[in-house]
C-alpha cells in the first residue's frame, strides 16, 4: 500500500474500501497501460480479469472489484478518448495542452471525466472523490489538488443542477 494511502486510512476494511474503488483505481491502471503499450482495451480487459485478479495494488485485491464497472470505463474511456479530450482541453490552463499532460495524470482524468459525463446515477462529488483519492494513491506533489480542480470545474459544467444548492 502507498504511503498516502496509509495516511488516509484506506486499506482494506477501511471505510473508502470497496469493489467501485478497487474498480476504479485498475481501470486507471489498465487505461495506462493501453496508453504506454498501444494494447487494445479488450485485451487489456482480459488480462486483468483472467491474470491480475489476485494481484494486490494499493491494498486492494484485484478480485474484489466490480469488473462490470472496470471493463465499462477501460473501454468507454478510451472509444470516447477525444471527446474526453476536448472537454479536459477546456479546463486546461491555456498555455498547456491535454497532450503535455503526464500520462497517468490525463488517464485518471479521462476516467473521471467519463463518468461525470455518463455516470448520472453516481453524483458528481462522489466521482470527484473518488479520483483525488487515486490522485494521491500515485502523486505525492500538486496533482491530486490538479485532478479536483479540473474535474470539479467540469461536473459543474456537466451537471449544473448538482451544484445549485
Amino acid at each position: 500500500m502507498t504511503e498516502p494511502a496509509k495516511r488516509r486510512g484506506k486499506g482494506p476494511g477501511s471505510k473508502g474500501d470497496g469493489k467501485r474503488r478497487s474498480a476504479r483505481l485498475a481501470a486507471v491502471q489498465a487505461l495506462y497501460q493501453i496508453q504506454i503499450a498501444g494494447i487494445a482495451p479488450d485485451a487489456v480487459v482480459l488480462e486483468f480479469l483472467q491474470h491480475r485478479v489476485s494481484e494486490d495494488i494499493d491494498g486492494r485485491v484485484l478480485g474484489e472489484l466490480d469488473q462490470a464497472l472496470f471493463a465499462e470505463l477501460v473501454r468507454e474511456s478510451h472509444a470516447r478518448i477525444g471527446e474526453l479530450d476536448d472537454m479536459l482541453s477546456a479546463v486546461v490552463d491555456e498555455e498547456w495542452s491535454v497532450e503535455r499532460l503526464d500520462k497517468l495524470l490525463r488517464v485518471l482524468l479521462r476516467a473521471g471525466l467519463y463518468e461525470l459525463a455518463y455516470k448520472y446515477e453516481v453524483p458528481a462529488r462522489a466521482i470527484i472523490s473518488e479520483y483525488v483519492a487515486i490522485a494521491h494513491d500515485f502523486f505525492f506533489g500538486k496533482e491530486p489538488a490538479m485532478v479536483n480542480g479540473m474535474l470539479d470545474r467540469l461536473a459543474r459544467s456537466l451537471r449544473e443542477e448538482e451544484f445549485q444548492a
